[in-house]
């Protein structure tokens, strides 16, 4: 009996696994990380891999591992969204060491089966969304790697607002993390790791001003982070426009996925393994990462204040 109810009760908690297959060379505009699950079927890490990975714990796609610097995301634009290095102006995009950060602070990545709709004007920043999944920051203390699929607990949210895109930002930490147990809200990040949040809102509001003319970020909240209970609403409000999406097919995004059965944009695995083998043989034999992205850059916080309210009009040029 006690044998049946252990093996019942890890039947109950167990979470799915995922790998990844990589194409093309890095550092080059055809490298792709694709997704599989634990029975080598092609999955989206958009649309396939599931939002929550058991009761109150969410699958977090790691796009950029802590302390670098290439600009990783997921791709809505391709078939199977895999991740690849975003381009601005055809080039190769990374983020700046702005003093006296290095690269990305944490493990950077999205929520899967989210969606920020650019048509849906959030009634707090008063910005539609910025039409990507939403984005998610983990602080524990392990590196990640690009593709790897973390379970998390979320403990708080940040209204950035880009470009005049609502474009949030979910703090959370991995359930294997030494510290998981003991944060469950956005309060008891100050008590236990002091300075992270602070230096993470600055972080949002500077990352951008070394290619931009030192132009900052925009919050909502007067840049104040929102509470656990307040992030889960929000994920969930974008959880319903994900699945909108997935009925409408709307804009450039690609929905093509291999587990949304009757969906528009379903696909066999045969149909998704061809899309997978027709990308560039991955490789090695490649380019490394420029030297001047290791070089640090300053910037002069002279923005007044009122740069972290989303909704004054006045600043339309920030």
């Amino acid at each position: 009996m006690i044998v049946l109810l252990i093996f019942l009760a890890n039947w109950v908690v167990s979470v799915e696994r995922f790998s990844t297959v990589e194409k093309g060379v890095p550092n080059t505009d055809t490298y792709r990380v694709y997704f599989q699950n634990s029975e080598k079927e092609p999955v989206s890490p958009f649309h396939d891999i599931p939002l929550m990975a058991k009761e109150g714990v969410y699958n977090m796609v790691i796009e950029i591992p802590r302390w670098t610097n290439s600009k990783m995301e997921i791709i809505k634009e391709e078939k199977l969204n895999p991740i690849m290095q975003d381009k601005k102006h055809g080039k190769l995009r990374y983020v700046s060491n702005v003093f006296p950060y290095h690269g990305y602070i944490w493990n950077y990545g999205a929520l899967p089966q989210t969606w920020e709709d650019p048509s849906h004007i959030d009634s707090d920043t008063g910005a539609g969304g910025d039409n990507d999944p939403v984005d998610a920051i983990e602080i524990g203390s392990g590196i990640g790697r690009t593709g790897e699929v973390k379970q998390v607990k979320v403990l708080g949210v940040l209204a950035l607002v880009d470009d005049g895109e609502t474009d949030w930002k979910v703090i959370c930490i991995d359930v294997k993390d030494d510290l998981a147990d003991k944060l469950n809200d956005i309060d008891d990040i100050e008590k236990l790791m002091p300075g992270l949040l602070e230096a993470s809102r600055d972080w949002f509001r500077i990352y951008k001003a070394p290619t931009s003319g030192n132009k900052m970020n925009q919050f909502g909240f007067n840049g104040d982070w929102q509470c656990r209970e307040f992030a889960e609403s929000m994920i969930r409000d974008t959880h319903k426009l994900w699945k909108r999406l997935m009925r409408n097919e709307i804009g450039e995004i690609r929905t093509e996925n291999t587990k949304q059965h009757g969906s528009p944009g379903h696909l066999t695995v045969s149909q998704a393994q061809s899309i997978i083998s027709e990308q560039v043989k991955f490789s090695l034999d490649g380019p490394g990462i420029p030297d001047w992205v290791h070089e640090g850059v300053f910037v002069r916080r002279t923005v007044s204040e009122d740069v972290c309210d989303a909704v004054d009009d006045d600043d339309d040029d920030i």
